[in-house]
């Protein structure tokens, strides 16, 4: 006798009848190769031999909707993919929004009923393949963006929407209860980072990183603070031309959604993955939501950008085209707080000092576009100073709108004390005193008990 897959969780808008007649593709693309293929045999199914995952995939969900003794329903959940023909596809995260066998065909008739965009989030009945039929087709959606697909209500474009400074702060400064066990540095570096360099909910903020100094250290303290304090923000970690065990370590230690295109993918992938994201947050953004997006690395994706978008005839140093960095400062240019509510806030890691005349180029056109900067040093790291952040360097324009009068003044008076010091000696000092106290607040009282005296 077959066995039923299901889904673990059921939706409100799901069909009203035997929970256990659903099958959940989401549910069974979160599934190793190895679970998928345990399940096929437990479901009697020949021929597995050499199948891939989404080889599997189809051919459980298929047996479910066939079975002759009961009319399975398929569900899945999906971020739709509209192409220039006029139909779409629901592409799944658990691919990086590749293109997959398993993704699922939504009409022409659907996408202008429905008035689906690339980036909405889709939900609903999907059935299986014909007799030649290459996908799955979405047969009913149920909800698109979490409403309900027949009321779903029409936001306002994200390029119509008002931005404004910044001006409510994203503390990163975390309870020791809630850093994980394998990062010490977690809540020194949110707290650091407090000071010289608030950052605010749709801010443009680059950290500025020489070789091994620690970024992807950094990039992942921020994102525990930010999934730690804020539940309510969508976190997204895009990282653009990486290591592959890199993308599988920030999958395992970070509460996030990781989208990643590694270094052995072509570069017309990387960019693919880098804006279905920033899409896929815009909608988000309209709905009245926060975003925050980590970025590793704008130098890269500008590198991407450069292979594969058509020659303008204008050349800068380093072999750049103009029209490259321009996609590449559209997309970093997306961040902003939005009037009346919303915010998608980017921080990007850019990569200096590393012998390419073109990523010099790339940081200098980036430079002047973000409205806070993190500048990691070296000379730091090779002391084993970390975080190795510079802090004379490092700020936020209009902190002020961040930061509360008190506060303020208390970090001007600090950085006049800092700038006469060494880089080295400046955050040796800094260290050690946040050491001693256990949250800013306790670190500002004790600074003011010494100026006092």
């Amino acid at each position: 006798m077959k066995k039923t897959v299901t889904t673990e969780t059921r939706r409100e808008h799901d069909p009203v009848g035997d929970p256990e007649k659903l099958i959940d593709l989401s549910d069974l693309r979160s599934k190793s190769a190895r679970e998928l293929l345990t399940m096929a045999e437990s479901l009697n199914l020949q021929n597995l031999a050499g199948m891939s995952k989404q080889d599997l995939i189809i051919l459980i969900a298929q047996s479910g909707s066939t079975d002759s003794q009961a009319e399975k329903v398929i569900m899945s959940s999906g971020v739709a993919e509209v192409l220039n023909e006029g139909f779409a596809f629901m592409r799944s995260s658990a691919y990086n929004y590749l293109a997959n066998q398993d993704d699922i065909y939504i009409s022409p008739g659907q996408v202008r009923r429905l008035g689906i965009r690339t980036g909405d989030l889709i939900y609903g009945e999907v059935r299986a393949p014909k007799k030649g039929e290459r996908y799955f087709a979405l047969s009913k959606a149920l909800e698109i963006n979490n409403s309900p697909a027949s009321a779903a209500r029409r936001y306002v474009a994200f390029e119509s929407l008002v931005p404004l400074y910044p001006d409510t702060q994203i503390k990163l400064e975390c309870e020791k209860s809630a850093r994980p066990l394998d990062s010490k540095n977690c809540d020194l570096s949110g707290r650091i980072i407090d000071i010289v360099a608030p950052l605010g909910r749709g801010q443009r903020a680059l950290i500025v990183a020489q070789p091994k100094t620690g970024k992807t250290i950094l990039l992942q303290n921020i994102a525990h603070s930010i999934s730690a304090n804020y539940p309510d923000i969508h976190l997204i970690i895009l990282l653009i031309d990486e290591r592959p065990e890199e993308v599988t370590d920030m999958r395992r230690s970070v509460n996030a959604e990781v989208v990643s295109s590694t270094f052995d993918e072509p570069a017309d992938k990387h960019v693919y993955v880098a804006e279905f994201a920033i899409e896929k947050a815009k909608r988000l953004v309209e709905q009245g939501k926060h975003v925050v997006i980590l970025l590793d690395s704008i130098t890269r994706l500008a590198r991407a950008y450069n292979s594969v978008v058509p020659s303008s005839g204008k050349l800068l140093s380093g072999g750049v085209d103009s029209n490259a960095l321009q996609k590449a400062k559209r997309l970093f240019g997306a961040a902003r707080n939005i009037e009346g509510g919303g915010s998608l806030t980017i921080i990007g890691t850019a990569l200096v000092d590393t012998g390419s005349r073109m990523d010099e180029l790339i940081y200098e056109e980036f430079k002047g576009t973000g409205n806070s900067e993190i500048i990691l040093d070296r000379k730091l790291a090779e002391k084993r100073l970390f975080p190795a952040i510079d802090i004379t360097k490092s700020g936020t324009r209009k902190e002020e709108l961040l930061l509360e009068r008190s506060v303020l003044n208390k970090v001007w008076v600090l950085r006049r004390i800092l700038n006469q010091m060494t880089d080295a000696d400046a955050i040796e000092f800094i260290i050690d005193k946040l050491q001693r106290t256990k949250n800013n607040e306790e670190f500002f009282l004790f600074m003011d008990k010494k100026v006092n005296n």
